[in-house]
């Protein structure tokens, strides 16, 4: 659902502000990294769910301490990619309404507005990377038996699906087939966003230049 058309019965609340560039914001373009308090915390949760996950068994021999510390974490990358990256770094939002029949609806909204081109690609590149990292882990879990681990993988993979399903549908719209655009569009922007990073060219200074009006 596009958050730009109005529909009777769902409540219209703000995705983003206007698209008008405020006054003072207007190299904003230029920089490499708009928000990057939101890009580090968009990475970080993730990240360190993964290497607790990798490591916990060298530091401690309680699993329900490696379990928990490994839960909070990806509960709070789901919160904040869910609430925060998705609609700051690219537009994105998706949430859930229940109207006054007591009827559940899922709304996916998408806003056409200035997004930074390197926040856009660590959104997309943490996306959909750490589902893939997961489900190798639990591949690897299944295979070895070890059924407990396999438990918690699948709540990683649960919440960090979540979020991936649900930005991808609202990128695409609800029409599209999500199952093989979904496969496509990880492909395609995890190659993309690696080979960016891989050869990009460094920018080029700024050069400031002072216009007067008469």
């Amino acid at each position: 659902m596009n958050s730009n058309s109005a529909t009777p019965g769902v409540p219209q609340v703000p995705l983003l502000d206007d698209d008008t560039i405020a006054f003072g914001e207007e190299d904003n373009a230029n920089k490499q990294f708009v928000h990057p308090y939101i890009v580090f915390f968009h990475l970080v949760f993730r990240c360190s769910a993964i290497i607790v996950y990798i490591l916990c068994g060298w530091f401690s021999d309680s699993f329900i301490a490696s379990f928990v510390l490994v839960t909070l974490l990806l509960s709070a990358d789901f919160w904040t990619v869910k609430n925060i990256s998705g609609r700051l770094l690219v537009g994105l939002r998706w949430w859930n309404y229940v109207d006054d029949e007591g009827k559940s609806h899922w709304v996916f909204e998408s806003k056409q507005n200035r997004v930074n081109r390197n926040e856009s690609r660590l959104f997309w590149l943490g996306l959909t990377l750490c589902p893939l990292i997961w489900s190798g882990f639990f591949i690897i879990s299944l295979l070895s038996f070890k059924f407990r681990w396999m438990l918690l993988v699948m709540i990683a993979l649960t919440l960090t699906g979540a979020n991936l399903y649900g930005y991808v549908k609202c990128k695409f719209g609800a029409k599209e087939n999500l199952k093989s655009v979904t496969t496509d569009f990880m492909k395609k922007q995890f190659l993309a966003n690696a080979t960016s990073f891989m050869f990009a060219q460094p920018a080029p200074p700024n050069v400031n230049t002072n216009s007067g009006v008469v």
